[in-house]
């Protein structure tokens, strides 16, 4: 029979046993441990665990053996194919760089994602996603067509089978609904100046102040705009002497490596939630 990978997440309280517990459920199920990594929060008293094997039985079998461990502990468990790539939907409005650094890696097989579908507010983009072969769907927002326009999106999510949505610069306010409809699974990108340069032409203002440091933090959606549990921030050194377009240009770049670092995480299933912050075993 032919090997497969599997990777296993889980989360539960803070109890003697559970590692224990769960490597002789892999045991039985025929499974070799190939990475194991584990996290204990202090300040939740959760206890965290991503797991990689490899094995000859079939996921049904490995999840079979597990889930007694689950039980018995009360955890969250899931038991991934690591070759089956996650399905994404991306979402943009007329900034590419984020959207096409992420489709970039997707293509040269980089990034473990399948991109069925990329939802706009704008048509500026369409041509990018026909480049990728992507289908694109415009679908504007105002004030008057929100609540449909974000009903809509939950519709496409389940047909599609959605597993994770990326905003990338996708310039619109999320309801708390939809918040709560994709929590845990949708990821945002914003520049790291929040709080302090709010509005429009942030690196501008950025510029106006004199900073020398530059970046973008990559989280989870949630009704706190620009406030979920961080997944990643990168920042690069600027100085005096580049202009407000060369910050401009230095920003977008490090904005769209942060985002596919994040994505690239979720999709390893390296991203666990320990309420308002995150886990990420990389």
């Amino acid at each position: 029979m032919t090997s497969q990978q599997f990777i296993v997440t889980l989360s539960c309280a803070d109890q003697p046993g559970i590692v224990h517990a769960v490597s002789g459920a892999l045991l039985e199920a025929g499974c070799n441990i190939t990475e194991s990594q584990q996290f204990e929060s202090p300040e939740s008293g959760s206890f965290f665990m991503r797991v990689a094997v490899s094995t000859e039985a079939g996921q049904e079998q490995v999840q079979s053996r597990l889930d007694a461990v689950a039980a018995r502990f009360a955890m969250e468990l899931a038991v991934h194919a690591e070759a089956r790539p996650l399905r994404t939907l991306i979402m943009c409005s007329t900034a590419g760089h984020a959207l096409n650094d992420l489709l970039y890696q997707q293509r040269a097989g980089s990034l473990p994602i399948e991109v069925p579908l990329i939802v706009s507010n704008h048509r500026d983009l369409a041509p990018m996603a026909e480049f990728y072969g992507v289908d694109f769907l415009h679908l504007p927002v105002t004030p008057a067509t929100k609540a449909d326009a974000e009903a809509r999106l939950l519709e496409l999510v389940e047909h599609h089978d959605i597993e994770l949505v990326v905003l990338a610069r996708y310039m619109q306010i999320l309801s708390d609904e939809l918040c709560r409809g994709l929590s845990g699974r949708a990821i945002n990108i914003h520049h790291s100046f929040l709080p302090s340069f709010k509005g429009a032409r942030p690196y501008h203002q950025a510029h106006a102040r004199g900073v020398k440091m530059i970046g973008a933090t990559a989280h989870f959606v949630t009704a706190d705009l620009d406030e979920g549990p961080i997944i990643e921030q990168q920042v690069i050194r600027v100085n005096h002497s580049q202009t407000p377009s060369q910050f401009v240009a230095m920003g977008r770049s490090v904005e769209g490596s942060t985002l596919a670092q994040a994505v690239q995480w979720a999709a390893q299933r390296r991203i666990l939630l320990d309420g308002r912050r995150t886990v990420v075993f990389n």
